[in-house]
């Protein structure tokens, strides 16, 4: 299963968009299943669901980090690095689905407003674009590292 796949079967198995692209990249990262899910438990539905940045773009940003990413504060270079990646995957997701804000990516779509969230259901899933951003966004993260070995 690609990580794309996994990414996109991750989300219909309930867990929220950035879980779903980290997870997916657990054989990368190193992280198991349950830190991975925590670590990225708030930054669904927009970051706590108020529709800022799309959880998927979060997902990826966690995964480019502990894969790429710098630790040390000094690490000029490193950082500046690090960031070009970063805004070059969300370069190429909002070029793909244009935009990379939650609210935006959901545009038409008729949500429940509030912070508790939606039951998921089979009208839920055919509503949204939400399992393909998941698969999108792996998809991308996929290339990119595959281009940075």
């Amino acid at each position: 299963m690609t990580h794309g796949e996994k990414a996109e079967q991750n989300f219909r198995l309930g867990y929220n968009c950035a879980q779903s692209v980290l997870l997916a990249f657990g054989d990368i990262t190193g992280l198991d299943d349950r830190t991975a899910a925590m670590l990225s438990s708030s930054f669904g539905g927009g970051l706590g669901r108020m529709r800022e940045l799309c959880g998927t773009v979060s997902g990826a940003a966690m995964v480019l980090g502990l894969v790429k990413g710098y630790a040390d504060p000094d690490d000029h270079e490193g950082k500046k690095a690090h960031y070009h990646r970063v805004q070059e995957f969300a370069r190429r997701f909002r070029e793909k689905n244009g935009s990379i804000i939650c609210r935006d990516l959901l545009s038409g779509v008729q949500t429940v407003e509030g912070s508790d969230p939606e039951q998921r259901t089979e009208a839920y899933y055919k509503k949204r674009p939400c399992p393909a951003l998941c698969r999108c966004a792996a998809e991308i993260l996929d290339d990119m590292l595959s281009l940075h070995q």
